[in-house]
């Protein structure tokens, strides 16, 4: 199990940290929880030993994610709270159906399933037109689709707006990074900014309601872009781990032309 903080440290160290990533002072989440300030206090500094249920109380405030809060219950003396199962396990069997009827049904548009480190678990068959002309050591499990994206021998050469599209990733990322701490998407932050982009990555405005990304119609230029805008889907209230994890990334055409293409 990967986790956002080291499991060893003292549970009132880890709610320090998570406190204070989502810049919330003592007497804030204090107020919030219906807990006194100097008890918090007490627990941050391990004079008082938190209960399960403050520390499930703490965790909902903090929206602090389920397998960071399993770790938390661990440290905290208590057992996990949240299962974690596989999509081909059979508590999941009707999680994995619903999964592959919304991407055989968002068809012919490309869709994919990934996991928080933005490893795809699975896809329909309009991927293809994406992973088209990728180096294969990229399409080795697991595929990382921002690598993928970004990489000089994946997606990255056919991209037309690529500056455009690498800042869009990297400022979704560090957002990302933000609210969970997450080393291993550091790690890939950090290997994603050294690839090549544009000379005007940095000029980009990352707020745009909608970022699109142009796929080249054709090496030469003499046949218009292909343009996709995406949507994220999440499971609400999930109460699994993997399941709190997982989003579907679903592709629309951005423009008329790759509407009537897809049409055609």
């Amino acid at each position: 199990m990967t986790t956002t903080l080291e499991a060893q440290e003292p549970v009132g160290v880890l709610l320090r940290h998570w406190r204070e990533r989502r810049r919330m002072s003592q007497m804030d989440l204090a107020l919030r929880t219906e807990v006194s300030a100097r008890h918090l206090s007490f627990v941050e500094t391990g004079r008082s030993k938190p209960t399960r249920t403050m520390l499930l109380k703490l965790s909902e405030q903090l929206e602090i994610p389920l397998r960071e809060q399993n770790s938390l219950l661990l440290a905290g003396g208590f057992a996990p709270a949240y299962a974690e199962h596989q999509l081909s396990d059979l508590p999941m069997a009707v999680v994995s159906d619903a999964i592959r009827k919304i991407l055989d049904g968002h068809l012919p548009y490309p869709a994919i399933v990934v996991d928080r480190h933005w490893n795809m678990v699975d896809g329909n068959e309009a991927v293809a037109l994406f992973t088209a002309g990728c180096a294969e050591h990229l399409l080795e499990p697991p595929i990382n689709v921002l690598r993928l994206s970004l990489h000089p021998d994946g997606m990255a050469p056919r991209i037309a707006n690529i500056g455009q599209w690498r800042a869009h990733i990297l400022d979704r990322l560090a957002h990302q990074i933000a609210a969970t701490g997450d080393s291993q998407l550091t790690s890939l932050h950090r290997e994603l900014s050294a690839y090549p982009g544009d000379d005007m990555d940095r000029a980009y405005d990352t707020r745009a309601l909608v970022v699109p990304v142009r796929f080249r119609g054709s090496p030469d230029g003499n046949s218009p872009d292909l343009a996709f805008f995406s949507t994220t889907t999440v499971f609400g209230t999930p109460l699994d781990v993997t399941l709190a994890e997982l989003a579907i990334e679903s592709f629309y055409p951005a423009d008329e032309f790759t509407t009537a293409a897809f049409r055609r």
